[in-house]
């Protein structure tokens, strides 16, 4: 295993968490989504995104609405559903449990090498 492959192996796993923390803001249209998530240093493109956000809104997690656009056509905006934020919630928890395991691990290490 390369560091490359472990680090693309996190991301995939934290992504979905991630869509779905914006998505608790307001409703984004996928370049939005994108553009966030780069900005917070997560490069996604729209051919990995617009699966996740498929199956995403087939579990019932997020819902879509369209808006009017003054550049083209109505685009579609994503927003977490009831269920969607419920879920959010206890990925919420999740993270934390994760963090703090990682973070005490960590600790640990450090404990024994010095």
């Amino acid at each position: 295993m390369t560091v490359d492959n472990a680090k693309s192996q996190m991301r995939k796993g934290m992504l979905e968490y991630c869509i779905m923390l914006l998505l608790s803001e307001k409703a984004y249209y996928t370049s939005d989504i994108i553009k966030r998530l780069k900005e917070a240093n997560l490069l996604v493109v729209e051919g990995t995104l617009y699966p996740l956000l498929t199956r995403l809104k087939n579990d019932g997690l997020l819902s879509y609405e369209w808006q009017e656009s003054t550049q083209g056509p109505p685009r579609k905006y994503y927003v977490l559903t009831d269920e969607g934020h419920k879920m959010l919630e206890q990925l919420d928890a999740a993270w934390s449990e994760l963090e703090d395991t990682v973070h005490n691990l960590k600790n640990r290490r450090l404990l024994i090498e010095n």
